[in-house]
């Protein structure tokens, strides 16, 4: 489940005009932190083809020495670090632009959809403005307008590999358009709204973290795709309550259980024709293919998990004749980790990363180049070994070096390195410590690097791979040191006595007396693919946190078992156990931090978190008496409300597991709540739905047990918007202040 980890406050969901405003550090407010005093980084940059340059689309405090204003599309010269303007933001006004709603608007930005995209000869630019496509000739500084997809977000545009097309999706059907000129020539036509042509639905852009349903053979002579039947799949309800006359939008949206989206890959010929459909072993409705794409171009491969997803399978195809033949298999025991990327390398290899061993690392295959199907892929070399992580290979130098992102050194760490695939020559390209978010350039010369650690707010640079010479490309706002407060990590056992866990702790800086001090719980607690408490600037999360022990609060926030980043073991702790190995990593924290901190009070505990999270609130409200006060933000109330793909791998199949869904229910709990609770949901959530606070509400009052609620009239699982924001924020300090503090600020709002 893509469940919102941590508070993730973002900027990019707020108007460029509230970021980066001056803060008072001796008395933070919930209206400065949400307004992000330090400002944002450069969000989706993108290498040109040869390598040498990095582009972004400037937003407010992102020009480089001066260079670029809000929405310019900015280059940067990797090699001196000079910014010029590629495409001015009046340059892309003056193009026609589509309107984007609220929802195109948030979709775009919450699964990353780009709005340039290079040629492959780097001369020209494939604009996408609102879903009417540009082409934009650099070096003339026009363009000259393609198609209208009508499509605010998801019409996934593509240049063919010989730039002689583009590609893109309208209504669920699959387009081509001559870039020369010309008319379109549809590839797919398709009536029926349940068949989705080259198009994502929901579920595998949320949990498979699929990001396009179709791709371009090499030689652009022909584009294989998925076709996904939703038509079994059960409809869930989002109505909008503001009109006079409420509207309903209808989310086609699989809960455990129930119908999976109907999937298979096809081949159609870019000048249009009877597509040839691969048919691979699958239980339609049942099976997934997370990823697909081309070995050469006349064979395709395809991966398929299994629903249990204890089992994945990869294929190759012949795009002709359709002929099938496995090649490689993984499974697993309890279930596959949710990294599904194959990196396919020249002279016949690909890269796959596994837990097999109990870390996920590197592996490299071999086959046949000249005959695909000949027979089975061939495991070379398992090129990382080790107590750590790594994730997000990508190969340059001809295909003989591999860059990777790895935790090894440190879990708390994320750092770049690269080894040569015959195994040698491995070393750690960045510096500095903390997490580095690195995306190395096609030749493999140049990296960029969103870097910072818990006590630096991040730095946009630009370096090279050998030299590790960096030019700075942007840098955070000074923040801090707050006035009254201290923050570090804390080392400490996980309930089984054994297993080491890390957190977050902050408190106010002075605080002496005994048991002067309220402790607060912040857990995410639920699987995401990395550490939540790791040595990285934390943003407005930890800011807010700040803010809570300036007024008087102590806050933690620790990764137990069953969260990410620290291995197969650790995480599979969750396993047909969503609540109870989590909850007593937590109280295994909390009784240590006692012991050894006498000026936290014991008998004023609070807990709170959102999605995953807010949902772990309720689990701890219900489970023991220590929490006095809560705040749940959008919880999950019964995973049998949860989408398919994401609980399914944890808790299997309603079905075959009622005992386990029963016990992650927090809703069959709720009787048995104690202390104060606050739920906040957002009524437009299309992730968790507002069916799930509903449900939680009827036995509380069926209970007698008082609560409160705070609903956000159309808004989603974010929750996003400053004055939405400051209304949450304002009412979590409102919660703690009332019913965990008692003082004499109890009552009042800031």
């Amino acid at each position: 489940m893509r469940l919102f980890s941590g508070l993730a406050l973002l900027c990019a969901l707020q108007p460029f005009s509230l970021c980066a405003q001056s803060v008072d550090l001796s008395h933070l407010t919930v209206d400065a932190i949400n307004r992000n005093p330090t400002g944002s980084a450069p969000s989706n940059p993108s290498w040109t083809p040869d390598g040498k340059t990095l582009t972004y689309v400037v937003g407010t405090g992102q020009s480089v020495g001066g260079v670029g204003e809000p929405g310019d599309i900015l280059a940067i010269d990797a090699a001196t670090g000079k910014a010029t303007v590629l495409v001015s933001a009046a340059q892309l006004a003056s193009l026609g632009s589509g309107a984007v709603n609220e929802k195109d608007r948030d979709h775009r930005e919450r699964y990353g959809m780009a709005g340039y995209f290079w040629e492959p000869d780097g001369k020209h630019l494939l604009l996408d403005l609102g879903g009417v496509l540009w082409l934009y000739d650099l070096a003339a500084g026009k363009g000259t307008e393609i198609v209208d997809t009508k499509a605010g977000s998801g019409d996934d545009p593509k240049f063919s590999p010989d730039a002689k097309y583009v590609s893109y999706l309208r209504e669920h059907n699959l387009y081509v358009h001559p870039v020369g000129g010309g008319s379109e020539t549809a590839l797919t036509a398709t009536k029926d709204e349940t068949l989705l042509n080259g198009e994502l639905d929901w579920v595998y852009l949320e949990e498979l973290d699929a990001r396009s349903n179709y791709f371009w053979a090499p030689d652009s002579s022909a584009i294989a795709y998925l076709q996904m039947d939703e038509a079994k799949v059960p409809e869930y309800p989002i109505e909008d309550f503001v009109p006079t006359h409420a509207t309903l939008d209808k989310q086609r949206y699989p809960q455990p259980g129930d119908p999976n989206p109907g999937v298979k890959v096809g081949i159609v010929p870019v000048g249009g024709g009877a597509t040839k459909w691969i048919e691979v072993p699958f239980s339609m409705g049942n099976d997934y293919v997370p990823r697909f794409g081309w070995v050469d171009a006349k064979t395709v491969w395809i991966q398929v998990l299994r629903r249990d997803q204890q089992h994945m399978e990869l294929y190759f195809a012949d795009a002709a004749s359709g002929a099938v033949k496995l090649v490689h298999t993984e499974t697993d025991s309890k279930y596959l980790e949710d990294n599904y990327d194959v990196t396919f390398l020249p002279h016949g290899r690909f890269l796959n990363t596994s837990w097999r061993d109990g870390h996920t690392h590197l592996y490299l295959y071999g086959f046949d180049e000249k005959r695909p199907l000949g027979g089975e892929a061939k495991l070379l070399r398992q090129l990382t070994h080790g107590d750590f992580e790594v994730d997000s290979p990508g190969v340059v130098d001809g295909g003989d070096r591999v860059y990777f992102n790895s935790t090894e050194g440190s879990p708390l760490e994320v750092n770049l390195w690269t080894m040569k695939l015959d195994g040698s020559g491995k070393r750690r390209v960045t510096a500095g410590r903390g997490v580095h978010q690195p995306q190395v350039s096609p030749n493999g010369e140049y990296y960029a690097d969103l870097y910072g650690n818990s006590t630096t707010a991040p730095v946009a640079q630009v370096c090279g791979t050998v030299t590790n010479d960096c030019k700075v490309v942007w840098r955070s706002k000074e923040f801090g040191p707050v006035a009254g407060v201290k923050s570090g990590f804390v080392t400490l056992k996980a309930a089984d006595g054994v297993t080491t866990t890390y957190g977050m702790l902050t408190q106010p800086a002075n605080a002496t007396g005994n048991a002067s001090v309220p402790i607060i719980l912040n857990p995410y607690g639920g699987p995401i693919p990395f550490a939540e408490a790791r040595d990285q600037w934390t943003g407005q999360g930890g800011m807010f946190s700040e803010l809570l022990a300036q007024h008087g609060f102590a806050v933690l926030s620790l990764d137990g078992r069953g969260s990410g980043g620290r291995g197969r073991e650790f995480q599979q702790a969750d396993y047909k156990n969503f609540g109870a190995v989590q909850f007593a990593d937590q109280m295994a924290a909390l009784d240590q931090l006692l012991a050894a901190n006498p000026q936290f009070d014991a008998k004023r505990v609070g807990w709170w978190g959102w999605s995953w999270g807010g949902s772990f609130t309720l689990y701890a409200m219900s489970h023991t008496d220590r929490i006095k006060a809560g705040v749940a933000v959008a919880p999950g109330t019964d995973y049998r409300n949860y989408d398919s793909i994401y609980t399914e791998r944890y808790l299997g199949l309603p079905s075959e597991n009622a005992a386990v869904y029963d016990a992650a229910a927090v809703k069959l709990t709720a009787k048995d709540l104690k202390g104060r609770v606050m739920i906040a949901q957002g009524t437009g959530d299309d992730n968790v739905h507002m069916a799930n606070t509903i449900q939680y509400l009827q036995p509380l009052i069926e209970a007698g047990i008082p609560y409160d609620l705070q609903l956000f009239p159309r808004l989603t699982h974010s929750i996003a918007g400053l004055p939405a924001r400051n209304e949450l924020f304002e009412r979590i300090v409102y919660q703690f202040e009332t019913y965990l503090k008692g003082s004499d600020e109890a009552g009042k709002r800031q």
